[in-house]
């Protein structure tokens, strides 16, 4: 039997049947085999599956128009637009080569031009109605194809065809003209498969919300005018002829407009009261439908409506959060995927792709506790081992100086525990007070000698805090366990020896300054 060396250093039968990957696609939309859609052939146009838009707007995108309408819907829609929007963006190399660079580079420029923010803002109604369409307009700068401009288009202007290609309908051709090649972008979110090239949107599952919310307003108003004023009743003797009656119908009409009315003698006008109150009833479904709304749109209600306090607010809007970052990754994800891509190849062949992202967890609000105890960890931390400047910047999320920035420098602490007396702003200070405090620094340090418990007292002390800091923790997660961490410390011998050596260095102070009087 004949053997022959494998790829990986084996020595396999000449005769063994290595496995190989079937590298067809099996189940395609595009030869019939679809039952959800039948045979569609390939000029035909695709229908959208989306139920609600097929068997309550025919077909038609208006009806999605509708829902947007709603006050609800469109606030809900536009906190979570300009929650992408508000971020920064930024711009990644595919790789280290210089035409790497260069493609990046060129990428940045592009997304001034074409005002990347105001193109997110339009694309991102494709979270609402599932899908957005936007044509690239390219020009020439030199020799660079340069993407002058990005126009979303209005989706009811194009469909896709049984081959995946996106038409634009037009007077003359409603089947739809077919599109040339990276020259439309589309984006599509929401549907739970990769045959809709529709998506499905936020509009789907807001539709009956909205719809309900708008009978129940209508028949509210209706109630709110029938027994919001007491209705007139007019009585008539029995021999009143049908001139009188309709004189007594007119007086009754007035009554909602005149101030005073006049009757024939033998009629009366009595006004009746509604017993029933019901718009509790109303409002209470209303406010409903608008949780509805809001949940559906912002994952919760309270960012919404900021109702139970500021800090329950601002743990609703960690849950929006969520949807934040992933309708900014979509978006820039589909947009890497396709003008970035086609932007490189037309300048730059052969380069890495860049990639444009946007920067949902940056978060610079750091509460000052978390970066007071962070501070006092590096420090002690300094001691024992090398700490990169470029890591302390990320972890504060400080930006790091360059140029000739102005910096904030620390204030001079203050000579003396009684204070300057006044007039001694301008003096000299005292010679014992050195402004590096070396010499109280030295005052503790003696102590420490003479009493070998201090330094056990700190490493245990500051064990829990060393660890964190090692591990990496934020100083957000460091803050929240220091309560956790110290009361269950005795901290008895620290304050102890911290006492004797404030009051040693007082002491010695007080006696240099009265030796030199």
């Amino acid at each position: 039997m004949t053997h022959r060396l494998h790829s990986s250093g084996l020595l396999l039968p000449a005769d063994f049947a290595e496995p190989a990957p079937d590298l067809r696609e099996i189940a395609s939309t595009r030869d019939g085999r679809d039952i959800t859609r039948g045979y569609v052939t390939p000029m035909a146009q695709l229908a959208p599956q989306d139920t609600i838009l097929q068997a309550r707007g025919g077909g038609d995108w208006a009806i999605y128009q509708q829902v947007k309408s709603d006050p609800q819907v469109g606030a809900t829609l536009q906190q979570r637009r300009l929650a992408v929007t508000k971020t920064e963006w930024e711009v990644t190399p595919g790789g280290t080569r210089r035409i790497d660079q260069r493609a990046a580079e060129l990428l940045k420029q592009t997304l001034d031009r074409i005002r990347w923010d105001a193109v997110t803002a339009a694309m991102h109604w494709g979270v609402f109605y599932g899908w957005a369409v936007a044509e690239c307009l390219w020009s020439r700068e030199g020799e660079r194809v340069v993407l002058d401009a990005v126009r979303v288009r209005d989706r009811t202007r194009f469909v896709f065809d049984g081959a995946g290609r996106l038409r634009l309908k037009t007077l003359a051709n409603a089947e739809g003209e077919i599109l040339p090649e990276r020259k439309f972008w589309t984006f599509a979110t929401g549907a739970d498969h990769d045959d809709e090239p529709y998506g499905l949107g936020l509009a789907h599952w807001l539709y009956w919300p909205v719809l309900f919310k708008r009978a129940n307003i209508k028949f509210w108003l209706i109630a709110a005018e029938k027994f919001g004023s007491p209705t007139a009743l007019g009585v008539f003797p029995p021999g009143a002829t049908a001139t009188e009656q309709q004189k007594l119908l007119t007086t009754l009409q007035a009554i909602q407009t005149d101030a005073g009315v006049i009757l024939p003698e033998g009629m009366t006008i009595d006004l009746l009261e509604t017993k029933r109150t019901g718009g509790a009833d109303y409002a209470a479904l209303c406010d409903y439908m608008d949780a509805a709304i809001a949940k559906l749109t912002l994952g919760q209600v309270m960012t919404s409506e900021a109702v139970g306090g500021q800090y329950k607010a601002e743990v609703q809007d960690g849950v929006k959060d969520d949807l934040v970052k992933s309708d900014a990754d979509l978006l820039c994800d589909s947009f890497n995927r396709g003008p970035v891509r086609w932007l490189v190849d037309f300048n730059y062949p052969g380069a890495a792709y860049p990639k444009v992202w946007r920067r949902v967890d940056d978060d610079n609000d750091i509460p000052p506790d978390a970066l007071n105890a962070y501070a006092m960890g590096v420090e002690r931390l300094a001691r024992l081992m090398p700490i990169p400047a470029r890591h302390i910047y990320e972890i504060t999320k400080i930006p790091e100086p360059s140029g000739e920035e102005a910096l904030l420098t620390p204030p001079t602490a203050p000579t003396q525990a009684g204070g300057l007396q006044s007039g001694s702003l301008d003096a000299d200070p005292p010679a014992f007070a050195e402004s590096d405090g070396e010499g109280a620094q030295a005052l503790i340090d003696a102590e420490g000698e003479r009493d070998p418990g201090w330094g056990q007292v700190m490493d245990e002390l500051l064990a829990p805090l060393f660890s964190a800091l090692a591990e990496g923790q934020a100083p957000e997660q460091i803050l929240a366990r220091m309560d956790e961490w110290y009361p269950a410390m005795d901290d008895g011998a620290l304050v102890d020896l911290l006492t004797r050596a404030i009051a040693a260095a007082e002491a010695s102070g007080r006696l240099e300054v009265g030796g030199r009087a």
